[in-house]
């Protein structure tokens, strides 16, 4: 056995609200157990899948926190999302049997593999997993939607607002802190996301420190005031 490999099993798990359907049968558990057969370990800075490889399985994020990344035409990587443990990454090989991104890891981390042959078989038997397949295909197209609205008429200030907001708020839902957080990710990879410069993402920080909203201490963030953050954002969904 691959020693990068565990058995995993999904009803020990302590993500497993986030990730799996609700409601489920022992019976039924006991069948996504077995789908779920093993965990990968991925070190960080290297990929769990790259742009063009053939799709076969989604990966749950047990621990860990990922980027996926296209390569821009000037061969820049362009950052396309970043992804926490209890998400779901590999949808975007659905379309057409290929993955379309590279994910890489930001920290060590460990997925848990789903081949998706076996999800398809499984979601004729378990009405709630492909309810809870749709719903977390639904979620990604929110999601993305999101980041257009944001990229097509937010100023930088709005931008890292908005992303902050919705950083914190995905954490919280996995038990952590409201108000504090440790980025994963560089500036520079939260420029490339936001569509701003390197510069602009620090400047737009000490602006944040300047005002008193947030504390920033290396890629640790205390955000102080939330509800400036929100009125930020909201300023600019009222404006359109």
């Amino acid at each position: 056995m691959n020693p990068q490999t565990i058995k995993v099993a999904c009803s020990n798990c302590n993500l497993r609200e986030l990730c799996m359907p609700m409601g489920l049968s022992t019976e039924e558990i006991d069948r996504l157990d077995e789908m779920v057969a093993t965990r990968r370990k991925i070190k960080r800075g290297t990929a769990l899948f790259r742009n063009g490889e053939k799709f076969s399985s989604l990966y749950a994020i047990r621990t860990g926190f990922f980027k996926t990344c296209v390569a821009s035409e000037d061969g820049r990587d362009q950052v396309t999302g970043f992804q926490m443990a209890g998400e779901i990454i590999g949808l975007d090989g659905i379309v057409n049997d290929h993955h379309t991104c590279d994910a890489v890891a930001l920290e060590d981390a460990e997925v848990c593999v789903m081949p998706f042959d076996r999800i398809e078989d499984l979601s004729r038997e378990i009405n709630g997993l492909q309810r809870h397949v749709h719903k977390i295909m639904s979620r990604e197209i929110v999601r993305e939607h999101g980041v257009m609205l944001l990229l097509g008429s937010m100023r930088a200030e709005e931008r890292l607002a908005a992303f902050l907001l919705n950083l914190v708020q995905r954490l919280h839902a996995r038990g952590f802190s409201q108000s504090e957080l440790i980025l994963r990710m560089t500036r520079e990879e939260i420029g490339s996301y936001l569509g701003l410069k390197l510069e602009t993402v620090s400047r737009t920080f000490s602006k944040f420190v300047e005002d008193g909203i947030v504390e920033v201490k290396q890629r640790h963030v205390r955000i102080l005031d939330t509800e400036a953050l929100s009125r930020l954002v909201n300023h600019q969904t009222e404006c359109h």
